[in-house]
């Protein structure tokens, strides 16, 4: 949540002191059948669901029933997840261009199959799927300086994240569904940050063949979309966006229908 902060804004005539909102940060540190697999720089709720979503999006995990048990720290900075199943710490870690000192265990070229599904989407739907993610009940409204996240249909949006980190997005949108049992494949998934290789990656673990972003792309993500057939967007703004991968999922717009004018031959 926000905290209070007291601030300085330049008034009229001189500096004003105001009280405003800033968003936390915190360390979270996650365990696995006891050992040490990361320490993330995150925001500090649901600190539990964020680490069963980064299990996911890194293949430690692909069902809850592998989940013995999850233990969620009084303080909030550590959680131990229990499996089922035996776990071997990854001896390789690749630091990720995110802000929030984001890690990934996986070689983001590898284990992913193409995305083949018959979802298409006018593409004008999006433009207020991506205005309602900034409500005005969200972290974002209250204070900034988050990144948000969410799955869509094409017409709703089924689940929502918000996070300092733009992969804790996607991290806490896997465990949210995970825990509630949404599907996540063949959905659309919707980002406010840069669509970097790892955050393509994570996006096609979820199985979404459309991922759609307010930022831009790198270039490593549009090859790896053009890779996994994904419908790549970015830079979606008012009344624009940019296509970079398989269009063909965009349908077109309908034409306009106009009255026939009176006197008009049958």
């Amino acid at each position: 949540m926000p905290v209070r902060w007291q601030e300085y804004r330049e008034g009229r005539d001189d500096w004003e002191r105001v009280e405003s909102e800033v968003i936390e940060e915190a360390l979270v540190t996650i365990f696995v059948n006891g050992q040490e697999l990361a320490s993330i720089l995150c925001t500090p709720r649901d600190q539990d669901v964020l680490a069963l979503g980064l299990l996911h999006t890194e293949g430690i995990l692909t069902r809850l029933d592998e989940v013995e048990h999850v233990d969620l720290g009084r303080d909030g900075c550590c959680v131990d997840v229990w499996l089922t199943h035996g776990f071997k710490r990854p001896e390789r870690r690749i630091l990720t261009s995110g802000c929030g000192g984001g890690i990934t265990f996986d070689d983001p070229s590898l284990g992913i199959r193409p995305l083949n599904t018959g979802l298409r989407l006018e593409p004008s739907s999006l433009f207020p799927l991506f205005t309602r993610l900034s409500a005005p009940d969200s972290l974002y409204a209250r204070a900034r300086g988050v990144h948000t996240a969410a799955l869509s249909d094409g017409k709703d949006l089924l689940v929502m994240a918000e996070d300092i980190g733009r992969h804790n997005t996607l991290d806490r949108l896997q465990g949210l569904c995970l825990i509630a049992g949404i599907e996540t494949k063949g959905r659309i998934l919707l980002a406010t940050g840069r669509v970097s290789s790892e955050m393509l990656r994570k996006g096609a673990r979820m199985g979404c063949p459309i991922i759609a972003s307010r930022n831009s792309p790198t270039s490593m993500s549009v090859a790896l979309a053009e890779a996994w057939n994904i419908t790549l967007i970015g830079y979606v703004r008012q009344r624009t966006m940019r296509i970079y991968t398989h269009p063909y999922r965009l349908l077109p717009a309908e034409p306009e229908k106009h009255p026939a004018k009176a006197g008009a031959a049958a």
